[in-house]
């Protein structure tokens, strides 16, 4: 049984979240602050971490990086704060996915169940796991070649290099500053448009129709997720 610790010192939404958990046969556990849910993680080793940003003891990217520090479990992140900036803040520290308050429940138990998929260790493409395949295209990281309607697609070694970044965090939102020092180096953060061009040249080689992508999906100002 999947096993969720929901960070949140507001009583509705956490009061919210459980009963739509355990109906769905999750097990859950509550923690209103960020000291709680740090000793409650190393306690019960949850599956997913769903962590409010707004805590009344520590701002929620300290408790990510604490969990950081020697857990990979997935963290949901569920906050009010609109701005890029802070959404980018909590991914770079290690957030795996971020949901916007008010959120419809469907869409966060969607963002969760995802999230735990990926933490799999059977099936991810880090895992064993090496050729992706989608409706359009077929990726073989092992051979570092992309097939479409039979045949190979010439990639750059740089378009390569980002697909391949993607295609490992399959479903996950990868922000901007973790691609461009990936693929571009770490002296690389705020180069945004290599990105645009390169995910524009990407997009124009496998997608189906690239001006409405299915695959290479841009989070504005935030990152960028591959979808199968």
């Amino acid at each position: 049984m999947t096993r969720v610790l929901v960070v949140d010192d507001e009583p509705q939404i956490v009061r919210a979240l459980v009963i739509n958990l355990k109906a769905r046969k999750y097990e859950v556990d509550a923690a209103p602050d960020g000291a709680t849910a740090l000793r409650l993680a190393a306690e019960r080793h949850p599956d997913v971490v769903v962590l409010d940003l707004g805590l009344p003891d520590m701002d929620g990217v300290e408790v990510i990086k604490g969990l950081r520090g020697w857990t990979r479990v997935p963290i949901l992140v569920l906050s009010a704060r609109q701005t890029s900036d802070e959404k980018v803040e909590a991914l770079d520290a290690g957030a795996d996915d971020y949901v916007t308050k008010p959120f419809g429940m469907d869409e966060l138990l969607a963002r969760l169940r995802a999230a735990v998929r990926r933490a799999e260790p059977v099936g991810g493409a880090e895992d064993g796991v090496v050729v992706v395949e989608t409706e359009d295209f077929t990726v073989d990281l092992a051979a570092k070649k992309v097939h479409r309607d039979g045949r190979d697609v010439r990639l750059t070694p740089t378009e390569w290099h980002l697909l391949e970044v993607l295609v490992r965090n399959s479903g996950r939102l990868v922000s901007q500053k973790q691609l461009l020092q990936e693929v571009w180096g770490p002296s690389y953060g705020t180069e945004t448009n290599y990105l645009r061009v390169y995910m524009a040249q990407l997009r124009r080689k496998l997608e189906t129709d690239p001006s409405h992508p299915r695959h290479f999906v841009t989070e504005p100002g935030m990152g960028y997720r591959f979808e199968h």
